[in-house]
């Protein structure tokens, strides 16, 4: 194990607080930040910006110049290695004169995947990694997840009642919580690459699901689960102020036509029981380059989502009401016989948002109840 310094651990925060510029305009590359530093002095600056744009050690060593000779280069991801729409940033790098390079952690990406830091180590550079990685993948978990497992990072937004309510038994759910909470949702929609909802969500409240209290560079992908095609082509979601892709596994042209109209992008997926093969679209999905997927569905939806064990993380924000037994709850699966066979989160962090709980969880283990809802 590599012995870092108190001098190596400063710097290589100071590149992920770079990276973290990246946060909404990157997709569907990682956010990646550098920062070279020569004789203990910071001589150049960078992150990742845009995709087809130059990557993070390339606007370091721009900023630096001839500084960069000697230097050592912190990075919160392994250089490239390979030709995309950039050159190799490690070919940069050695011809920059950088004598120690020090990356977070490696790129699992096939074309790099060790590579960057073999190149840099074959050209007489001493090529270091596992400084802060955690805080690194914690950065792209969304980029790491497709990669690794080829679909995105999924995230489930829900707003409750504290007894967990939705909506009440007529349905009506405007508003649970207050103005902060829905503004804090608004930054989560414009982290994302694409915002998952029902059809059953579109047909109740009409929603837009576009960024809108936020200043964003891009609005994301909005994705509409209708598997039967029974929301209507003029809802509020197959606007222009968004892209949009509908999901079902209607397969007559004819019905697609309307949509295809608006401006609105099918794609047929298989059928599975009542409802769209779930599995299927995470795929497509991340095929797609879809790393960090935000859901914002009905009870259904998010049910069969976490029974699936296709939701990584939940954002729950619990508002100081209760709506009592007929209202109704957040996931709807089969019923479970034992307790042991709950699905299990851990808490990650809770904050207040106004006068409403954000809770932050991630599932450890889905409900075992046999078949989803």
């Amino acid at each position: 194990m590599n012995a870092f310094s108190a001098e190596d651990h400063f710097f290589m925060q100071r590149a992920l607080r770079l990276a973290e510029r990246g946060l909404f305009t990157t997709t569907p590359n990682p956010r990646v930040g550098c920062v070279l530093v020569r004789q203990g002095e910071i001589v150049g600056l960078g992150w990742h910006e845009k995709a087809g744009e130059p990557h993070a050690e390339v606007h370091a060593l721009r900023m630096a110049g001839e500084a960069a000779r000697g230097a050592t280069a912190y990075v919160t991801l392994e250089p490239c290695s390979h030709h995309g729409r950039t050159p190799p940033c490690a070919d940069a790098l050695v011809r920059a004169g950088v004598v120690r390079v020090v990356a977070a952690m490696e790129d699992p990406y096939h074309e790099v995947a060790g590579r960057g830091l073999k190149r840099l180590a074959e050209a007489g550079i001493v090529a270091e990694s596992g400084l802060l990685t955690r805080e690194a993948e914690a950065l792209n978990r969304g980029f790491l997840s497709r990669v690794r497992r080829g679909r995105p990072w999924v995230t489930l937004k829900a707003a409750a009642t504290l007894d967990g309510k939705t909506a009440l038994e007529n349905g009506t759910s405007q508003w649970i919580t207050g103005p902060a909470a829905r503004h804090d949702v608004h930054v989560l929609r414009a982290r994302s690459c694409a915002i998952l909802t029902g059809s059953g969500t579109v047909l109740a409240d009409n929603p837009m699901l576009t960024v809108r209290e936020v200043v964003t560079p891009r609005m994301p992908l909005r994705v509409v689960v209708d598997s039967k095609l029974v929301t209507l082509p003029g809802a509020a979601i197959y606007g222009l102020e968004a892209p949009t892709l509908l999901a079902t596994a209607v397969t007559d042209p004819a019905r697609h036509a309307p949509f295809v109209e608006r401006g609105v992008e099918v794609l047929v997926l298989p059928a599975a029981g009542a409802g769209l093969d779930l599995f299927a679209l995470m795929q497509a999905l991340g095929s797609r380059g879809i790393n960090d997927l935000m859901v914002e569905g009905g009870s259904r939806l998010n049910g069969a989502l976490v029974d699936a064990g296709l939701v990584d993380a939940i954002e729950l924000y619990l508002a100081p009401m209760l709506a009592g037994t007929h209202a109704q709850g957040l996931f709807a699966w089969t019923p479970l016989e034992r307790l042991s066979d709950a699905c299990r989160v851990r808490v990650t962090e809770t904050r207040m948002i106004g006068p409403d709980i954000r809770l932050s969880l991630t599932i450890e283990s889905p409900p075992h109840n046999g078949e989803p809802a």
